[in-house]
């Protein structure tokens, strides 16, 4: 049993510094993105388990984090890469800056899983922790698993008071997920390698960059596509 233990624990070390190693710059960034426009089209072309629209439309950022890796062996622990969007004062989504997300559990818990995760921020004080240092879901401000599809209007009172709506998929199948103590920040180095040395989250957000990625290019299009519908 130790044995079998050992080599899960090898095995997940192994995933997630794969994971998260580093590439030539921008080879990384441009796959990570390439991978949120891949979760947003996955959940956005799933008529029962979609983001409504109006939620899309009313949100001040967007976040997608693929393949966020889960693993654990009685300490568990959570670790992500992926993009965030704002709405601009022209009510058009802004080009994304690259962001981290971690977090921990307690428990007895043994094995590696795999998630995707959509935060819609429904306000902007969140993202603004999130560009001046490190900000943690349900400490910094109130999260609630986000309403889906057709039962989007029976949303709870919790779920109308939050401040930001999560999702998740495993295994294939979005629902709305609580992610409490997930921290987020910005992934500098991230940021550096596709848009240049001294390029803050503000600046990015501004628009006005040139040679932005394609990938890059195309996230932001995709949540334009998605909020007009």
């Amino acid at each position: 049993m130790s044995r079998w233990i050992a080599r899960l624990a090898a095995c997940a070390a192994l995933l997630i510094a794969t994971t998260f190693s580093p590439a030539h710059a921008g080879e990384q960034e441009t796959a990570r993105a390439n991978n949120a426009v891949r979760v947003l089209k996955q959940i956005m072309q799933a008529p029962d388990s979609r983001i409504p629209g109006h939620l899309l439309r009313d949100a001040y950022a967007v976040a997608v984090i693929p393949d966020v890796i889960k693993a654990g062996l009685i300490i568990g622990g959570r670790h992500g890469l992926g993009l965030l969007s704002v709405k601009t004062p022209n009510d058009v989504w802004s080009n994304p800056t690259f962001i981290g997300m971690t977090g921990g559990s307690i428990g007895f818990q043994v094995g590696v899983q795999s998630t995707d995760v959509i935060l819609i921020f429904r306000t902007q004080r969140g993202v603004d922790s999130i560009v001046h240092g490190k900000f943690t879901l349900g400490a910094d401000a109130s999260v609630a698993a986000g309403p889906v599809g057709r039962s989007a209007n029976a949303a709870t009172d919790a779920q109308l008071r939050a401040e930001i709506y999560s999702y998740s998929r495993a295994r294939g199948l979005f629902a709305g997920v609580a992610l409490d103590g997930s921290v987020l920040s910005i992934d500098n180095t991230a940021n550096q390698a596709v848009y240049g040395e001294g390029i803050t989250p503000r600046r990015i957000f501004e628009g006005g960059l040139g040679n932005v990625p394609d990938a890059v290019v195309d996230f932001r299009d995709r949540l334009e596509e998605y909020t007009a519908r």
